[in-house]
């Protein structure tokens, strides 16, 4: 190491010691600035065990969270979204379409359980508040426990908007935005916010030359042999964003079983059926090949899609991905 000068020496150390002060009063700012935010009250959602309809419950942060177990793979990646992989002390229902573009931080985070985890296995980790979908907020072996038992244990909670009844896609935005208040980090949120809302834009605006909606019936099969239709009734999110990209469900006003017969004589332009785990293409070719279908026009059109169930499914961000991928598929000649 070359010497340096007594000069030099003095310099550097004038300037380590501006820095050092320059460090510990930003330090002090972000520390004041986090402070200034607690108590914060987030309004928020509650449902009775057994119940079906959500009230309104509100949720006071009085510190800000440092440990949060996220229900899903898209909760784990909306967050990661965030700026929150630190924070991030568990992953349950580890399934579904990946988002490439937080895959490494996500390989990274613990992963409780390839499907949905229960309530022993969410507070295991010791949570600050956990933050899911409305539905796993539930006390059975696939459920995290109700979100007033959780309360009770003095765990906050946060119950995304888009997957109650009355959610849309625009309900992700107003998720984004309480959990960027939530977690301080209201600028990584907007800037989220900004990129989805500047996609969607471009998805809806790509489709401006298709006038006339299709209507559509999804099959949730997991055995190629057995057409199962699922109506989606009640399913707000799920109706929405299809209505983004021209698809009504033809179902969506029927509660209960659709028989198979019921969708033969309804005859929607278009099928999608669920791809899980890549099986979509054995669930097309069985559906193409049933004879039951065969008069179906979707059937003759060649108009199948498979989508993934954490694009229908999640309530969440990456149903965009799902949306834009299928409209690909759908309206090729559109993206020449």
């Amino acid at each position: 190491m070359k010497k340096k000068s007594f000069i030099a020496c003095g310099l550097a150390a004038l300037l380590l010691l501006a820095g050092c002060s320059s460090a510990t009063s930003t330090s002090d700012k972000n520390s004041k600035s986090s402070k200034s935010n607690y108590p914060l009250t987030i309004h928020n959602y509650t449902k009775a065990e057994g119940g079906s309809e959500w009230k309104k419950k509100d949720q006071v942060i009085k510190k800000q969270p440092k440990r949060v177990m996220a229900t899903t793979r898209t909760v784990a990646e909306l967050l990661l979204h965030l700026g929150l992989k630190e924070q991030i002390v568990g992953v349950g229902g580890n399934f579904g379409a990946p988002d490439q573009t937080v895959a490494k931080d996500y390989d990274a985070l613990k992963k409780l359980s390839s499907s949905y985890v229960g309530k022993e296995a969410a507070i295991g980790t010791n949570p600050d508040i956990i933050v899911s979908r409305g539905g796993l907020f539930d006390n059975a072996d696939w459920g995290v426990g109700t979100v007033d038992s959780l309360n009770n244990m003095g765990i906050n909670t946060y119950v995304l908007k888009s997957s109650i009844k009355g959610g849309t896609y625009d309900s992700i935005y107003e998720d984004i935005d309480n959990l960027g208040k939530l977690f301080n980090v209201q600028d990584r949120a907007k800037a989220f916010s900004d990129q989805l809302k500047a996609k969607q834009k471009k998805i809806t605006s790509d489709l401006t030359k298709i006038k006339k909606p299709q209507t559509f019936a999804y099959l949730h099969m997991s055995d190629p042999k057995e057409v199962y239709v699922y109506s989606a009734y009640g399913e707000t999110f799920f109706n929405n964003a299809f209505k983004m990209v021209k698809l009504d469900n033809v179902f969506q006003n029927q509660n209960g079983n659709v028989s198979v017969e019921t969708l033969v004589k309804t005859n929607p332009d278009v099928l999608i059926v669920l791809d899980w785990e890549g099986d979509g293409k054995t669930m097309k070719k069985a559906l193409y090949s049933n004879p039951k279908l065969s008069s179906m026009k979707a059937i003759k059109n060649k108009k199948i899609y498979t989508m993934d169930y954490n694009y229908m499914f999640s309530y969440s961000y990456n149903t965009l991905d799902g949306l834009e991928n299928l409209t690909k598929e759908m309206y090729p000649d559109l993206y020449k």
